[in-house]
């Protein structure tokens, strides 16, 4: 018998918010955290727009001396975590640090490093390379990071699925606590590749929408769309088994019920046309749950402005859920955040652990013309005041990589 899993704490780091609740409530306002990119001169780059972290300050959430030895995509990680570990109320002198295990993954690492190391090699030889250029650079830092900081013991792992790296670390540390291996796991993603060149390459790949205008930047399932804009960030949660959060008295925001995770086998970056691949992620996920397409309420949709993902992705909805796919309210938190890559599932699971808690989908800011393609509810105007009982995340990565979790209202053992 599998053990229940619930989410006792969260942490986000975002463009629109350096907390859970800042984020949260910049959701609700409709709040668009992209703007120019001010890391480095875009004068001759097409996609001259991200969703840039502001304000934030490693400082506040570490020691000076450690933060000096961690990339971007790292601090992220540990202020998240920090935010999260706090909101849970554990004590870590308290646990057996070997029962509490970290399941945090990066997209990509530190691309900054890469940049700025190879222009020493190229310009002052091999001698001058920093002797840290490899564990400041490499992807499996965050969780590593997070580990040290906090004294976590147990299982302590990277997951790397491009942009589903943090739906698949959160499912699989889910899976980690129901069979047994940890009672507590620190999971979520972490990015910060707006670089030159990371915008680079994503728009060589016509990826990236390259309009100047922040507010028709990130329009997913608008038939305007033209590419996703990059974001950066951390997502956080802490997941525990049900008897180990009530033998704590811990709050318990949501219980975490199903996991689905698969390959489309297509192409390296365009999903399956038909939306087989991420339909059958979902399936797996409600299956798992125990549930019925009928039961859920609400999709987080990976939604990410592309005219092919967000044209798959409603088949995919509708191929997962039938006619219920009309009845449930679908949005994309990317309108407002731009897309955080690896860092995206955990933040929006955040998003629908929210929705949960305070009965509220946030609009998709930015839809203002409708799809012929794209025709179901994405929330379109205003965010909606309601019941959700039952929310699925999607996060749909470059390899053909599908994740889908399930979250739902807790009710009591």
């Amino acid at each position: 018998m599998s053990r229940r899993v619930v989410i006792t704490g969260m942490g986000a780091i975002t463009p629109i918010g350096n907390s859970v609740d800042e984020f949260w409530n910049s959701l609700k306002e409709k709040k668009v955290g992209i703007a120019p990119i001010t890391c480095f001169d875009t004068t001759e780059y097409k996609a001259k727009l991200a969703g840039e972290v502001k304000g934030f300050d490693p400082k506040k959430y570490m020691d000076p001396k450690a933060a000096r030895r961690m990339e971007r995509f790292c601090q992220f990680a540990v202020a998240a975590a920090k935010e999260a570990l706090e909101d849970s109320g554990i004590d870590m002198t308290k646990e057996d640090p070997y029962r509490v295990g970290v399941s945090v993954g990066s997209g990509i690492g530190s691309l900054q490093t890469m940049e700025r190391e190879h222009t020493k090699l190229v310009e002052k030889g091999p001698g001058r390379v920093n002797p840290l250029m490899v564990p400041l650079m490499i992807s499996n830092m965050a969780a590593g990071n997070v580990s040290i900081q906090f004294g976590l013991k147990g299982k302590s792992i990277n997951v790397v699925t491009a942009c589903a790296t943090g739906t698949n670390s959160i499912g699989e540390a889910f899976r980690t606590i129901q069979y047994g291996d940890a009672d507590v796991m620190v999971a979520g993603g972490t990015e910060a590749s707006i670089t030159e060149i990371g915008v680079a390459g994503f728009t060589s790949l016509t990826a990236l929408n390259t309009t100047e205008d922040p507010m028709r930047a990130s329009i997913p399932f608008d038939k305007d769309r033209g590419g996703f804009v990059m974001g950066e960030g951390s997502g956080i949660v802490i997941l525990e088994s049900l008897d180990h959060a009530l033998a704590r008295g811990a709050k318990i925001y949501a219980e975490i019920a199903g996991y689905g995770a698969t390959s489309d086998a297509y192409h390296i970056t365009a999903p399956s046309e038909d939306g087989s691949g991420a339909a059958r992620a979902m399936e797996m996920a409600i299956a798992d749950a125990g549930l019925k397409p009928e039961d859920v309420d609400y999709v987080n949709a990976h939604g990410t402005g592309t005219p092919l993902n967000d044209a798959g992705e409603t088949r995919a909805i509708k191929l997962a859920l039938g006619d219920h796919a009309y009845k449930v309210k679908v949005n994309s938190t990317k309108s407002m955040i731009g897309h955080l890559l690896g860092a995206a599932g955990g933040v929006e699971l955040i998003t629908c652990v929210k929705s949960i808690e305070e009965g509220y989908v946030h609009a998709t800011a930015g839809l203002i013309h409708d799809d012929p393609e794209c025709d179901l509810d994405y929330v379109k105007g205003d965010g909606v005041a309601m019941e959700v009982n039952c929310a699925i995340s999607n996060s749909l990565g470059f390899g053909g990589h599908n994740a889908t979790l399930l979250v739902k209202k807790y009710a009591g053992v």
